[in-house]
């Protein structure tokens, strides 16, 4: 009998601590940031051999908390990101710059992977396009 009644009292204790109150700090646990890209894939098109490979990813925190990239890893050496280290305010637009080494010739699609603390964590853009012999 008292195995059950402390039993009983130990479920009760669970449940009260599992449908306690929100606190101050449940309000910002449950904000998050959104990162929308103005496109996810950029197309160079055909474009001459050594020309200028930079081109730019634009984006929008369209969440309710401040979103911070952490990190952009693009699939080859010939990509090279560059990107803002502050965090991108709810509303506010920020860029990923990408600049591909454009001396092989050839057709070419290589991905950027961005990890931030967006929903999702992970998003992946394109880039591709032929570069030409220069005349």
């Amino acid at each position: 009998m008292k195995r059950t009644f402390n039993i009983a009292i130990l479920l009760v204790l669970a449940l009260s601590f599992f449908n306690a109150a929100p606190t101050e700090f449940d309000k910002y646990d449950s904000k998050v940031a959104i990162i929308k890209f103005k496109t996810e894939i950029i197309n160079y098109g055909t474009i001459a051999q050594n020309s200028d490979g930079t081109r730019i990813f634009t984006f929008t925190n369209t969440g309710e908390a401040p979103l911070l990239i952490t990190k952009v890893i693009t699939s080859c050496g010939c990509t090279v990101p560059s990107y803002s280290k502050a965090p991108i305010q709810p509303g506010a637009t920020g860029e990923l710059e990408i600049k591909y080494n454009t001396k092989k010739l050839g057709a070419f699609t290589k991905t950027i992977t961005v990890t931030s603390n967006a929903e999702g964590g992970h998003k992946i853009l394109k880039i591709k396009g032929n570069i030409v012999a220069s005349k």
